[in-house]
């Protein structure tokens, strides 16, 4: 089956950070005085990310004023490659879209901070759609809204448990993993954006190894 469209998440695979509630949120709330409990403020974000309470309204419970918010997310930073990948992925013609856990808010001010909206087709974004990777639903809803069949759609994570909820849905998956952490997996796995850029330009051997 051809290769119509690449799914990235964004934290571990767009963007540098992997864990960023533990990496860059938690150390900012510290910084700026607020709570203490990583395990409150994992709760507070997973709550946001879920869309249940806005991004204002974790701010404010974590104990940070909402105006330090910009200077939160410029922290982060994009993986090396990430707009050249994007920019093979366009020539090639498939297209890429972000399936990603993420407070909604959070995720729109970084997609216009690094001008991401020019190579993305969608966005798939937890805090959107009220669902949570690896329920298998959003991958679903990330097939209905691109319009492309399941075995048409490359999925590039960080994570196992996301991947193989994603494998079990019929995506073709591929493990990203800079680190080279020695995982045991089925999955295809790659250390950067250039090495799945070139397969995407021969449009052929990405998916789930037998």
């Amino acid at each position: 089956m051809s290769l119509k469209c690449v799914a990235l998440d964004a934290m571990g695979v767009i963007f540098r950070v992997g864990d960023d509630v533990r990496d860059l949120l938690f150390p900012f709330v510290l910084e700026e005085g607020g709570c203490q409990d990583l395990s409150y403020v994992q709760a507070m974000y997973f709550k946001a990310s879920l869309g249940t309470i806005t991004a204002q309204d974790f701010w404010w419970g974590v104990g940070v004023d909402p105006a330090f918010e910009d200077g939160y997310l410029g922290r982060h930073r994009l993986n090396a490659g990430v707009i050249e990948f994007m920019r093979t992925c366009k020539a090639a013609g498939v297209e890429v879209w972000c399936l990603s856990n993420d407070v909604a808010e959070w995720s729109r001010k970084l997609r216009r901070r690094f001008e991401l909206e020019e190579y993305l087709s969608g966005v798939v974004i937890s805090g959107e759609v009220g669902l949570r990777k690896p329920n298998p639903t959003i991958y679903q809803m990330l097939a209905v809204k691109c319009g492309f069949r399941m075995g048409e759609i490359v999925f590039v994570d960080d994570n196992i448990q996301n991947l193989d909820a994603a494998a079990g849905m019929g995506l073709r998956t591929v493990l990203f993993d800079p680190l080279h952490r020695g995982i045991q997996t089925g999955h295809k796995v790659i250390d950067g954006l250039a090495e799945l850029g070139k397969v995407i330009d021969k449009s052929a051997g990405v998916g789930t190894d037998p």
